[in-house]
């Protein structure tokens, strides 16, 4: 009897394409999970820039001096006073 019905449970069990289906979805569902992860730490790294940016405009309004590179005053002057000659 036992036998019987492991065979029938396995004659049903190919007929249906539900664990085919299944396995599908639980490889689908774990591509995008790794694809939301990717976007959350997008987000983390968007979000610690704007805490970062909030705490320059507060410094702004407080009267500092911006942060970050300093600006490059140097100009190049073209100090030859020679004329170039012409061939």
């Amino acid at each position: 009897m036992k036998k019987y019905l492991k065979s029938f449970w396995n004659w049903l069990k190919s007929l249906t394409t539900l664990d085919e289906r299944a396995v599908e979805l639980h490889g689908e569902a774990k591509d995008r999970l790794g694809e939301v992860i990717k976007e959350l730490k997008d987000v983390k790294k968007a979000a610690e820039n704007v805490v970062d940016q909030s705490k320059d405009v507060v410094d702004a309004v407080k009267g500092k001096k911006k942060r970050g590179r300093k600006p490059n005053n140097k100009t190049k002057a073209n100090n030859s006073n020679k004329k170039k000659k012409w061939n």
